[in-house]
């Protein structure tokens, strides 16, 4: 039974004034748990009505990459306006965890890209920034590595893969031979590099049954400063006060991986996670999440030396000291340089 949360409050409070023997005020209390189980599920669902998803699928590929809803436009719009990404995909088992086994049951699988690039104003790539390798369906991959997984607006998509266990490397950078996936027709490889190094990379296609791209456009900008620090739009008080409230912090760096190799005009948004209001100087200071750095390109590729990983710290002055890993040594180095930032708070 579902009833109305305003009549069922009323029925509820007109039962406790019905007087009568013992028997009948038992069957009364009864009914009226009853009526407060059915008012509780009318409430939830009311709720549950009303509520506006936290993320939407603005962009949806078939299996051979053609757009089948939604529109890249959109998603490179609210890449702009600060937005996550998340993209779903789905596969058979047989085809591509276990080829050939009798296991064709469907996968679905949903990746966060906690790491977003707008490339030229608009084309939008993904990295996975947190990811270890997963051998389904119970265990990591052989060898402890970061998973950096970059996919593209059009589906196409890439690995970089630096290992994190101490192996010494048998190779040198440069172009390496393709992989031999004649047990996965889906997966095509188009390239290979640094594969006797300890940060080998590769680009490919996977024809994975749908591509669906989902954002949680939810962040707002509150300030935009060249890179000496000089206010575009917004303010620093709006960015302070928002910050004092307790909401998150996200920045679009641009040109952040301009040193890696010539390319189109970018921007690198990633979240923050300590932040730093000096009040008097009104001087905003924040650390960011891992993030990896690739060379700007439509589409975005691995190849060999266009490619790092680290953190970086951002101030609304401009300033951005980078604290960056060489994958093929994981040694670490510190820099400093100035950007054009944009801030968002959500």
């Amino acid at each position: 039974m579902e009833i109305p949360v305003d009549i069922y409050s009323q029925i509820v409070w007109r039962s406790d004034m019905i007087d009568g023997g013992s028997a009948e005020r038992g069957r009364h209390r009864m009914n009226r748990r009853k009526l407060l189980a059915a008012g509780a599920v009318a409430a939830t669902r009311g709720s549950a009505a009303k509520r506006t998803p936290a993320w939407k699928c603005v962009y949806t590929l078939d299996s051979r990459r053609q757009a089948i809803e939604g529109s890249a436009r959109s998603l490179a719009d609210a890449i702009r306006r600060g937005a996550d990404l998340r993209i779903a995909t789905s596969f058979r088992h047989n085809e591509h965890i276990e080829p050939g086994s009798k296991n064709s049951e469907l996968i679905l699988e949903t990746a966060e890209f906690r790491a977003t690039y707008l490339v030229d104003d608009r084309w939008v790539a993904g990295i996975m920034t947190l990811r270890q390798p997963v051998s389904l369906p119970d265990a990591f991959g052989p060898r402890p590595s970061m998973s950096f997984f970059l996919y593209n607006q059009d589906g196409k998509q890439a690995i970089a893969r630096p290992y994190l266990d101490g192996v010494a490397a048998k190779g040198a950078p440069g172009p390496s031979p393709l992989d031999d996936h004649s047990k996965m027709p889906k997966y095509h490889q188009e390239d290979s590099w640094d594969a006797a190094t300890n940060a080998p990379s590769s680009n490919f296609i996977y024809d994975f049954d749908r591509f669906r791209y989902f954002v949680r456009d939810n962040w707002t900008q509150v300030l935009s400063h060249g890179p000496s620090g000089a206010v575009v739009s917004g303010s620093i008080d709006s960015l302070g006060r928002a910050f004092d409230e307790g909401c998150d912090v996200k920045v679009a760096v641009r040109g952040l991986c301009s040193d890696l190799g010539d390319g189109p005009g970018h921007e690198v948004m990633i979240q923050t996670g300590s932040c730093y209001y000096y009040t008097e100087q009104k001087l905003f200071i924040a650390g960011t999440h891992p993030l990896a750095r690739v060379r700007a390109a439509v589409p975005m590729r691995y190849a060999s030396r266009n490619w790092d990983f680290g953190w970086l710290i951002v101030r609304s002055d401009g300033r951005v000291v980078r604290r960056l890993v060489d994958p093929r040594t994981l040694a670490f180095r510190d820099t400093e340089a100035k950007y054009a930032i944009r801030w968002f708070v959500r």
